[in-house]
């Protein structure tokens, strides 16, 4: 069964967000009644209920029985997959606000590695950045309380807060013999999702830093100006974006596809398709293209990414991407709270699911590291505990580490000036004369 869905709104993001934890959401696909009804294991549920009952009679302190439903609920999601968790009501209210592009926090993308608090990298000009966080620093205690065991919604929950009230964060760096202490002031984050820029010999740069609401709409009008500058080729740069609303993902790709072309399509355990297929938008379909990806690719980007490559719109560049082709469906219930459950999987348009595998580059080219610069361990879908298999191609074994340099200036970006002269290859090749 098919179903061609063109506005549903979806959000394909990775656990790991912006001190914010949205992932990849369906909201509210069934009703509370209907899951009810498809309840299964009532003995297993008389157990629970026994051992309810005897921790409330018998637990040394009193304790609201909300708390230990909460808590039962949120160890039931945390062992399915990193991606699966339960939200207070306090929470479902923050999520809805995760998307709009603006929020408190200290700017920072978070996730779980070897059982550690991690994080994957901070944002550029966010509280963190400036403190000097980095990608790989394991966060030990925030405001001393110990992170181990923690879950990523609670970890979230402790870091957002009132702007210009701050949060101490406990780090461990790799190198360092002891943690050190950071004590950093929340702010609103802000963050702009799409940058622009005329390069030499009039190539147009788009940077995506996330998928909002108004990115679509934001890179329509990117490449307006870049068109009125004469930009003759474009290098879309998906590099470090984490991921963010499908429908931006699909009305992004729109752009540089022809209308009704198939961009993605999510299967769930029933084998039920939904198809996301390209508007009627397009004004950019013929111009010549590159998209630049790394492991910080991931879910929406990769969506892109892998229906320009399936339908040989664009020549991806760069390194594997980072695999998250899973589909988190948002359940409110009855008090308020929610639950994130993994649904489905998403396929590129030839069926491939990246889900840990990613989309691999048409041209690989790794980022540079200097002797001497700084680096951190590339962090994938599959180094994450307990994630979702594939589903279908076989894992590959875990490679050796791959290290990725923290910081890369315009002109030692080696991945930006392979595009570059990728494209000035193909002019010099379209301008030679053909064989009579």
């Amino acid at each position: 069964m098919v179903n061609k869905m063109t506005k549903k709104r979806l959000i394909l993001t990775i656990i790991l967000i912006f001190t914010v934890a949205s992932a990849g959401i369906l909201i509210g696909r069934w009703t509370i009644q209907a899951a009810v009804a498809e309840v299964e294991g009532y003995e297993e549920l008389k157990v629970f209920t026994e051992a309810l009952s005897l921790v409330r009679k018998n637990y040394v302190e009193d304790i609201q029985p909300k708390d230990l439903i909460y808590s039962a609920i949120k160890g039931m999601l945390n062992a399915l997959d990193p991606h699966s968790s339960f939200m207070t009501p306090e929470m479902y209210k923050e999520m809805q606000v995760d998307t709009k592009g603006e929020f408190g926090g200290l700017g920072i993308q978070i996730g779980i590695k070897d059982g550690m608090l991690t994080v994957i990298a901070p944002l550029e000009d966010t509280p963190a950045y400036r403190a000097g966080i980095e990608a790989g620093d394991k966060i030990i205690k925030i405001n001393n309380e110990p992170t181990k065991d923690m879950g990523l919604n609670d970890a979230v929950s402790k870091l957002r807060g009132v702007p210009s009230t701050s949060v101490k964060i406990t780090i461990l760096r790799e190198g360092w013999k002891e943690t050190k202490d950071f004590t950093i002031v929340r702010e609103i984050i802000k963050i702009q999702s799409v940058k622009s820029k005329l390069l030499e010999d009039n190539i147009g740069y788009i940077k995506l830093n996330q998928f909002q609401e108004q990115t679509a709409a934001d890179l329509r009008n990117a490449m307006d100006k870049l068109t009125q500058e004469k930009m003759t080729a474009l290098i879309l740069d998906l590099r470090n974006n984490p991921g963010g609303l499908l429908n931006s993902a699909v009305d992004v790709t729109s752009q540089f596809l022809p209308p009704d072309k198939l961009v993605v399509f999510i299967k769930d355990k029933k084998g039920e398709r939904v198809e996301y297929q390209s508007s009627k938008t397009s004004s950019n379909d013929t111009i010549p293209m590159i998209v630049l990806v790394n492991q910080g690719s991931a879910s929406a980007s990769e969506i892109v990414a892998g229906a320009l490559k399936d339908w040989s719109r664009a020549v991806i560049v760069g390194t594997q991407t980072f695999g998250k082709g899973s589909v988190q469906s948002v359940i409110p219930l009855s008090d308020g709270s929610a639950m994130r459950l993994t649904t489905a999987r998403y396929y590129t348009p030839k069926e491939t699911s990246i889900q840990t595998t990613g989309i691999t580059p048409d041209i690989i080219v790794k980022a540079e590291i200097k002797d001497g610069e700084k680096a951190h361990p590339a962090i994938r879908e599959k180094d994450l505990e307990g994630h979702l298999t594939n589903g279908g191609a076989e894992e590959k074994p875990k490679e050796p580490e791959e290290m990725i340099p923290i910081e890369v200036e315009e002109k030692d970006d080696v991945q930006l000036r392979k595009a570059v002269d990728l494209i000035k290859t193909w002019r010099v090749f379209k301008e030679l004369p053909k064989a009579s």
